[in-house]
């Protein structure tokens, strides 16, 4: 992943293989994104490679949940390309979101509908074989741990069960791209580490993760790549090792911090 807002180092140019020879599954350039006099996402350009982890940081209302949505093919930007696997995204939404698996922070279930039902739902969706599609499902189930609940309306599940079917849901198609956006939050401990350490193996298999979060904490232990976001612009970029050498700082949120200019006091930025 590299990531450019002026003066940082430009980024590479979009392509299906970097330089490195890993295949770049998401490449975004110059992205903007206004809505009437606000501007929610200012000039973000970004790589994710497969097999790497990338984490878009930044507090709530910095213009996360915005660029993810925008990468996802959910919001066209006001200017700017993004490219999945080579392939423009809005010049071909249909076949690029094949290789994309999205979950937002708001995404709900169909309360209705069993956690079965609603993997069986969006697999036909997805066009996917019967045969392929019941192995997909009980592979996810068993994966996931949802099987005590995976035959009970949506309705009554937990939120951390809930957010464990909506994971599903986004992987179910086994894309090459995950865009999670803030995977973790209202999780208690023992759920959100569980999602963690499945994001880890999802990693290992091969495929791209971008995921934004305000959990410094959850980069800090997830991410190869960090970009930290600020006002809708990214301020620092590279790995942990990297931030806290340019920011000279111990840990993540005093990096970030300092990016942002706080001085100490609440709504105090510079």
């Amino acid at each position: 992943m590299q990531v450019t807002n002026a003066p940082l180092p430009a980024s590479p140019e979009p392509a299906s293989t970097s330089l490195s020879g890993r295949v770049v599954a998401l490449a975004a350039e110059g992205l903007v994104k206004r809505f009437e006099t606000v501007t929610a996402v200012n000039d973000v350009s970004l790589n994710v490679h497969a097999g790497e982890i990338v984490g878009l940081l930044g507090p709530n209302g910095a213009g996360k949940t915005t660029a993810l949505r925008m990468l996802a093919g959910i919001l066209t930007p006001t200017d700017g390309r993004v490219t999945v696997n080579g392939l423009d995204l809005h010049a071909n939404p249909l076949t690029a979101k094949q290789h994309i698996g999205f979950l937002s922070g708001d995404t709900q279930l169909y309360h209705r509908l069993t956690p079965r039902e609603v993997l069986r739902y969006f697999g036909k969706l997805y066009g996917m074989a019967d045969d392929a599609l019941a192995g997909r499902i009980e592979e996810l189930i068993t994966e996931l741990e949802i099987t005590p609940f995976a035959d009970r309306p949506c309705r009554t599940l937990s939120t951390g069960q809930k957010q464990r079917a909506n994971i599903a849901r986004a992987f179910l198609h086994q894309p090459e791209l995950l865009i999670l956006d803030e995977p973790t939050a209202a999780l208690d401990i023992v759920s959100g580490q569980f999602i963690v350490e499945f994001i880890r193996r999802e990693k290992a298999a091969g495929r791209a993760v971008l995921f934004s979060t305000h959990i410094m904490g959850e980069a800090e232990y997830l991410c190869d790549r960090i970009a930290l976001l600020h006002q809708g612009r990214i301020v620092d970029h590279g790995t942990l090792a990297e931030l806290l050498e340019r920011s000279g700082c111990r840990n993540l949120t005093d990096a970030f911090l300092k990016n942002i200019g706080y001085t100490g006091r609440a709504g105090d930025v510079q």
